[in-house]
């Protein structure tokens, strides 16, 4: 079985704005009491608003940092300045070959040769696609083809660097569901270049909940609901021709079997629109089942309802969901598991990365505390930087 090496990492997510510059932010990351960091492209740091000659002159800066600090950055990952948009799905191919050429390539390229991973989650359909079965399909192989040319960059690089895709949790972005992961890991890898991963997130779970499909029973009680008057919560139906029936059967007050299964079958060409099991909103069931594919991950706590990036703090983990012990012995399961027909190779490391955000109104001393909360709940698990995951169940037994 591969014993991966675990790394914290402290994502510079929670500086922008504060400490945008590595002799800043290096110095509290210290104080917290990381020694390895995540780099967020958003702190002043990106791909097409730094150019060439700012990004080498960062990072000899950062290499003096890392020498006079003693902490080491190790990967970078996108921010919102990329999410925010459709990136590599956007309805003009030639900005997603401007995005891919200008921002991507040289991201690749230039942290290669320095051995850094690459995180990154660059694609969202918008609304007409979803619509239909065509223009998704056709949109998805595309995402998947660039993800691969992602993945010949680089083994160009030859360098060990890793490349993940962060998943998600509506269908608009792909992958969300631990099915969808699945596959789109699978094609890219059999593309022959390097593999792109999938970054986990531990709050990413919150999502799928809203676009389960909804049972024969739910439909022909909620449309029953709805023609009495009844102010309802409408079923998640997925396309808007299948809304369409729906709101004709509401009109004609018809709630015959007939018109319930018209709309299930309808659903049924929309089927990417829909999760596809209750694992799907359950962190630990990605963790066994993907959490050796994932070579960053990025940690916040979170109550299983929300996603708001929360620090690790004896406040939030009342009712946090996300336990240290669970979530070794989670990943520990996935590297149990046989390897998987098509699938990539397991990762030999795990970068932590601890997307906490801060708001605007936040305190800089406020900040500080919380991370450093984070910093001391996680190292009473991983007391030093690439302890190998055997090492760490042998702590938490």
């Amino acid at each position: 079985m591969i014993d991966p090496k675990i790394y914290l990492l402290q994502d510079t997510c929670f500086a922008i704005k504060r400490w945008v510059e590595p002799e800043t932010w290096g110095p509290v990351i210290k104080n917290i009491g990381f020694d390895s960091v995540e780099a967020s492209f958003d702190n002043e740091m990106d791909l097409f608003y730094t150019p060439k000659w700012y990004r080498d002159d960062w990072f000899d800066r950062v290499k003096k940092i890392e020498k006079k600090e003693g902490i080491k950055v190790r990967s970078f990952f996108t921010g919102y300045q990329t999410y925010r948009t459709t990136g590599l799905s956007h309805p003009n191919p030639r900005i997603a070959d401007y995005l891919f050429e200008g921002w991507l390539k040289p991201a690749v390229q230039e942290l290669g040769e320095r051995g850094l991973d690459l995180g990154f989650a660059l694609n969202s359909f918008p609304d007409n696609v979803l619509q239909t079965p065509e223009a998704y399909q056709k949109a998805k192989d595309t995402v998947i083809r660039y993800m691969a040319k992602i993945g010949r960059l680089g083994a160009d690089t030859n360098s060990d660097m890793l490349i993940c895709t962060e998943a998600m949790y509506t269908p608009s972005t792909i992958p969300w569901t631990i099915e969808d992961s699945e596959e789109i890991l699978k094609k890219i890898y059999q593309t022959g270049g390097d593999p792109v991963y999938i970054t986990i997130d531990l709050g990413h779970m919150i999502g799928q909940r809203r676009f389960f499909k909804p049972t024969e029973d739910e439909i022909s009680e909620k449309l029953a609901q709805a023609i009495s008057g009844e102010k309802i919560a409408e079923p998640w139906l997925g396309a808007d021709h299948t809304y369409q029936i729906w709101d004709k059967a509401i009109a004609n007050k018809d709630t015959s079997d007939a018109v319930v299964l018209k709309i299930l079958n309808d659903m049924d060409h929309y089927q990417y629109l829909f999760s596809k099991t209750k694992n799907d909103i359950n962190p630990y069931a990605w963790l066994k089942k993907l959490g050796c594919y994932s070579p960053i991950m990025h940690m916040q706590q979170t109550n299983g309802k929300a996603s708001s990036h929360a620090a690790f703090t004896e406040e939030s983990n009342k009712d946090g969901i996300i336990k240290g012990k669970a979530f070794f012995e989670a990943i520990a399961e996935a590297y149990r598991q046989p390897d998987a027909e098509g699938m990539p190779p397991k990762t030999d490391r795990i970068n932590l990365a601890f997307e906490i955000f801060a708001s605007n109104s936040e305190h800089p001393r406020e900040i500080i505390e919380k991370l450093k909360e984070t910093s001391a709940y996680w190292k009473q698990f991983v007391p030093e930087d690439g302890m190998r995951l055997s090492e760490i169940l042998k702590r938490i037994q």
